[in-house]
């Protein structure tokens, strides 16, 4: 049986990057490219391939973290693949407080979607993004600043990733 990693798309192949005006290279944007910014935890990994088999059903290509080697600062390959990408899908579905001491909430996720508007708002004006939960409500009272953005509810359930994801991109 393959991991969760070996079921992502490899990574896309090298392009020659376009220079910004200021020098840094500004990565091309694989379009139909979708980068998911998901828990990788065990607990989670029924989830993530519903994820996979949606957006692969959808047509577009799956991108995380996980397919890029570890020679490069995380914050970085984070930074690159939704640059890359058409589109992003964050989950936060997981704001709870972890069972090891001293307990404390995982703000990965919700960093990476702050990063995701801020590019979208900047200089990635036409990324899409789609902010799914499985808890409904919790958006407004853990992440009051995104009010009046729609998430997409999935209740935990592999049937309500598709659902939802449907709903998002159809």
């Amino acid at each position: 049986m393959e991991t969760v990693s070996e079921t992502i798309a490899p990574a896309m192949p090298a392009r020659k990057p376009t220079r910004r005006s200021h020098g840094a290279p500004k990565p091309r944007v694989d379009a139909g490219s979708v980068f998911l910014n998901i828990p990788y935890d065990a607990d989670f990994e029924n989830l993530f391939l519903a994820y996979i088999s949606a957006i692969s059903a959808f047509g577009f290509t799956p991108r995380a973290t996980l397919e890029i080697p570890f020679g490069q600062r995380r914050l970085d390959r984070i930074l690159t693949l939704v640059q890359q990408s058409q589109y992003s899908i964050h989950d936060l579905s997981r704001v709870q407080l972890d069972r090891t001491s001293p307990r404390t909430p995982r703000f990965n996720m919700p960093f990476e979607l702050g990063l995701t508007v801020a590019l979208e708002k900047t200089t990635h004006r036409q990324h899409g993004w789609v902010l799914c939960e499985s808890t409904k409500r919790r958006i407004k009272k853990s992440l009051s600043d995104l009010d009046g953005t729609d998430a997409y509810i999935h209740g935990g359930t592999i049937r309500g990733v598709f659902r939802e994801l449907s709903n998002a991109f159809v």
